[in-house]
């Protein structure tokens, strides 16, 4: 694990908190009321998370006769307490119950393992076999899900805002992807290297759910939280990598507010300094790049992001223009200085408004 600037305690969230405050203050008051809950739930989970102590990732050793390829999976229903995990409901191997959000949970978690295994050789988010825990039913119309370092968590959302949070496989993608950025390059969750943070969970969570699909980068929707608002919400997800700005436009949620490009870059105080806003940039850099390739997204491109997410070099402050300098160091070594792959991830960050000399 890269521990340059030392072990960030991790948080993080797929509904962000600008969304969640634009929320809080709805006309509808029970509108404003759940978003006001899950903001303080948030913040509860998040103080906790700083107050504990930690020297570094949590190491968990995989169970004992644990074959590489094969996760290890255990779910814990909450029954809408917070209470962290909860009563164990399913474990690895069990066969499915009547609880449909017990099973997606099961499936997600599962269909993550494999893609990261099957495409990057990973075993699990540390590398090592770490078992996969996850609990289901948080708090009562609780509109998020988040990996708060150690493990997921999903709320079932309020009905008409949110759906259950276990219906997008993007979600738990995201999610769990948090977690291999943890145990890898550390990005500290601020401003350009928080976003890039988020971003990489955008981009796996997209590739997860086309490796599910069998898509190619040209059939898949590039959406994160595709079916996870409520009927009523105008907008199809929460962010869109193949067009940032267009994933909503609601009365109540607001405007979708991710730039495509530095030119629109957003300097906020709010969200760490967006992180969840101007990871469009990055989203969309290779949004351009996988569809320049064609094909299979989490093959050649997906490749080179892993590459320069794994690979060491990568600080744990960096900036979009340090990043996108690995990518194409990963494609050159990866796929040499005369392959496509090269050439279309340079121009990708180039329409995008990133420097990469």
């Amino acid at each position: 694990m890269n521990t340059n600037g030392g072990f960030q305690p991790v948080f993080c969230t797929i509904v962000p908190p600008h969304l969640l405050d634009r929320l809080s203050r709805a006309e509808n008051s029970t509108v404003a009321d759940r978003a006001r809950r899950t903001l303080r739930r948030d913040a509860a989970e998040r103080t906790q998370r700083r107050l504990t102590t930690v020297v570094g990732a949590r190491t968990v050793a995989a169970p004992a006769g644990a074959a590489a390829g094969k996760p290890h999976r255990t779910i814990y229903d909450l029954r809408h307490g917070t209470d962290l995990p909860g009563t164990k409901v399913r474990g690895e191997g069990d066969k499915p119950g009547k609880d449909a959000t017990v099973n997606r949970a099961y499936a997600g978690l599962g269909t993550t393992y494999e893609m990261l295994f099957k495409a990057y050789g990973r075993n699990s988010i540390d590398g090592n076999g770490l078992p996969l825990d996850a609990s289901v039913h948080y708090d009562h119309d609780y509109g998020n899900a988040f990996w708060n370092g150690e493990q997921m968590v999903f709320g079932d959302g309020d009905g008409e805002i949110f759906l259950d949070f276990t219906v997008s496989l993007d979600v738990i993608g995201h999610e769990l992807v948090h977690g291999v950025t943890q145990y890898t390059a550390n990005l500290a969750y601020f401003n350009q290297s928080g976003a890039l943070n988020e971003s990489v969970s955008d981009v796996f969570g997209s590739l997860i759910k086309q490796y599910s699909k069998d898509q190619t980068a040209e059939q898949a929707d590039w959406l994160i939280g595709e079916g996870l608002l409520g009927p009523d919400v105008t907008g199809t997800a929460l962010r869109s990598l193949k067009a940032p700005g267009t994933a909503y436009d609601d009365d109540v949620l607001g405007k979708d507010p991710q730039p495509a490009t530095m030119d629109d870059y957003v300097q906020t105080g709010q969200d760490n300094g967006g992180v969840h806003i101007n990871s469009g940039i990055p989203n969309h850099a290779f949004y351009l790049f996988a569809k320049a390739l064609g094909g299979k997204a989490w093959e050649r491109a997906g490749q080179v992001w892993y590459d320069a997410l794994t690979g060491g070099r990568l600080g744990s402050d960096a900036t979009f223009e340090e990043f996108a300098g690995l990518t194409l160091a990963a494609a050159r070594e990866r796929y040499g200085d005369d392959g496509e792959e090269l050439d279309a991830v340079s121009k990708a960050w180039e329409q995008v408004g990133v420097p990469t000399s």
